[in-house]
C-alpha cells in the first residue's frame, strides 16, 4: 500500500518540476480537453435548438450570448489573472499569502457576478432592441437571457475555478467537474428541450444551460471549502485593494479580449443582418459553435501552461521558462496546422448537423466556414502570447495583445473588407485580424525578451 501511495507521488506533476514536452502535455492535456468538452456541450446546446426549436430562437441566442458573455467576463479577468499570481507566490514560497489571495479573488468575483446578474435581468430587454431583437427574436432574446442571468454568479465561478484548478495542481479534477457539467446540460437539454412543449423548448434550452453552470460552480465551490488534496484552500482573507487591482490588470488582457469579442460578435450580427439577414446570424453562429471546439485546444492549453510558467518566473528558474517557452510554440504550431485541416474536411457534415434542414443556409455556412477556418493556423499564437504575458504578471503587454486583436483588427477588418467582398469580406475579415495579431504578438514577445528571459 506505502509502495502504492509513494508510486503515486512520484507520478504526480507538480508545479516545481522540471517540464520536458511529454510532462508538459501530460499536465495541460486535462485543461485542453475540460476547454475542448465545453465547447462540445455548448455546440449540443445550440444543436438542440437549431434543429428542434427552429432558426429563429437559434438565431436570438447567438444574438444575445456576446452581451451575456460580457457580464461573465469578470470570471476569466480574476481566473486568469488571479491564478498568476497565486502561482507566482506559491513560486516564492508563501503558501499562506497564496490561499490568502486564492480566497479573495473567488469571493469577490462571485459578489460581482451578482450585481452583474440583478443588472442584466433588469435590463435586457432594451439591450436586445438595441442589437437589432425585434418581434418574435426580441421576446426569444429575453426569455433565453433571463433564465440564463439567474446562474451567472455561478458562471463566474465556473470560469474561475477552471483557470484555478491547474495551480492547484488539479487539473484533472477541474476535468472531471467539467464533464459532469457538461453531461448535466445535455441530458438535460434531451429531456427540456424535446419532451416540453413547442413555447417552452427554448426555455428548456436555457434550464438546461444554467443548471450545468451551477453544478460547474457550485462543485469547486464546495471542494476547496473542505479539507483537500490540494494546493489551495478557501477560508478565511482580508481586503486587499491592490492585490484586487493587480489580478485585474493581470487578467485585463481575458477581460479584454472576452469583451471586445463579445462586441466584435454584436458588430459582425449586425453586418450579417444588413448583407445576408436572419441567415447570416445563423450561419455566423454555427461558425462559432464550431469553432469553439478548434480554438477551446489554444485556450485550455495556455490556461494548463500558465501557472507553470508563472510559479518558474517567481521562483525565478529562467532556464525552465526558456524551455516552457520554446516548447509550447512548437506544439502550438503543430496545432494549428492540424486544426485548420481538420476544420476544412469537415465544413460540410458539421454544418449539416446544425442547418441541413435549410439547403440556402447549409450553402452559406460552408462557404463562409471554409474560409474563416484559415484563422486557426494563426489564432493560436496570438492566444498563447496574451497568456503567456498574462502569467508573468505583465498584464500591460498581454492586454495590448488581446485589445489589438480582438477589437483593432477585427472591428476594422469586419467593417472594410465587406465593402470589398461582401458576405465573404466577413468571413476573411476574421482570418485577417488573426494574421495582424500574430505579427503584433511576434513584435511584443521580441520587445520583452530581454526582461523575462524566455
Amino acid at each position: 500500500m506505502e509502495k502504492s501511495i509513494k508510486k503515486h507521488k512520484r507520478k504526480q506533476i507538480t508545479l516545481a518540476d522540471h517540464f520536458t514536452t511529454g510532462r508538459l502535455l501530460r499536465f495541460v492535456l486535462p485543461s485542453i480537453v475540460m476547454m475542448v468538452f465545453i465547447s462540445i456541450y455548448g455546440v449540443v446546446d445550440g444543436l438542440f435548438v437549431s434543429n428542434v426549436v427552429g432558426k429563429t430562437a437559434f438565431a436570438s441566442i447567438n444574438l444575445i450570448m456576446p452581451f451575456l458573455m460580457i457580464l461573465a467576463t469578470v470570471g476569466f479577468m480574476f481566473g486568469t489573472g488571479g491564478t498568476a499570481i497565486v502561482a507566482k507566490t506559491f513560486g516564492e514560497g508563501n503558501k499562506e499569502k497564496a490561499n490568502e489571495y486564492f480566497s479573495l479573488f473567488i469571493y469577490v468575483a462571485f459578489a460581482l457576478g451578482i450585481v452583474f446578474a440583478i443588472l442584466g435581468i433588469v435590463f435586457i430587454r432594451p439591450i436586445s432592441a438595441l442589437l437589432g431583437a425585434e418581434g418574435e427574436l426580441l421576446e426569444d432574446c429575453v426569455v433565453y437571457a433571463r433564465v440564463i442571468l439567474i446562474a451567472l454568479p455561478f458562471y463566474v465561478l465556473q470560469l474561475l475555478f477552471q483557470s484555478f484548478f491547474p495551480a492547484a495542481e488539479k487539473p484533472q479534477l477541474g476535468l472531471a467537474v467539467t464533464v459532469l457539467s457538461g453531461v448535466t446540460n445535455m441530458v438535460l437539454d434531451a429531456v427540456l428541450v424535446i419532451l416540453l412543449p413547442q413555447e417552452y423548448k427554448l426555455v428548456g434550452a436555457a434550464i438546461a444551460t444554467a443548471m450545468s453552470q451551477f453544478v460547474g460552480g457550485v462543485i469547486p465551490l464546495i471542494y476547496f471549502f473542505r479539507k483537500n488534496s490540494s494546493i489551495l484552500r478557501l477560508g478565511r482573507t482580508k481586503f486587499d485593494g491592490r492585490a484586487i487591482l493587480k489580478a485585474c490588470t493581470n487578467g485585463s488582457s481575458e477581460f479584454m479580449s472576452n469583451v471586445s469579442m463579445s462586441v466584435v460578435g454584436m458588430l459582425y450580427n449586425i453586418q450579417l443582418l444588413k448583407y445576408a439577414g436572419e441567415n447570416g446570424v445563423a450561419a455566423y453562429g454555427v461558425m462559432m459553435y464550431v469553432s469553439m471546439i478548434f480554438s477551446a485546444a489554444f485556450i485550455g492549453y495556455s490556461i494548463g501552461v500558465a501557472p507553470v510558467i508563472s510559479y518558474h518566473n517567481g521562483a525565478q528558474n529562467y532556464k525552465e521558462s526558456k524551455g516552457l517557452f520554446r516548447q509550447s510554440l512548437i506544439i502550438i504550431g503543430i496545432f494549428g496546422i492540424s486544426m485548420v485541416l481538420a476544420a476544412e474536411i469537415t465544413a460540410l457534415p458539421l454544418s449539416k448537423i446544425f442547418v441541413g434542414y435549410d439547403a440556402e443556409l447549409l450553402s452559406l455556412t460552408v462557404s463562409g466556414y471554409r474560409i474563416f477556418a484559415v484563422s486557426f493556423i494563426f489564432m493560436g499564437f496570438a492566444i498563447f502570447s496574451s497568456g503567456f504575458f498574462t502569467a508573468l504578471n505583465d498584464g500591460l503587454t498581454s492586454a495590448l495583445i488581446s485589445f489589438l486583436r480582438t477589437l483593432v483588427f477585427q472591428t476594422a477588418a469586419v467593417l472594410l473588407l465587406p465593402l470589398l467582398w461582401g458576405i465573404d469580406g466577413v468571413w476573411i475579415s476574421i482570418v485577417v485580424a488573426e494574421a495582424m495579431a500574430v505579427v503584433i504578438s511576434a513584435v511584443f514577445l521580441g520587445i520583452r525578451q530581454k526582461d523575462y528571459h524566455y
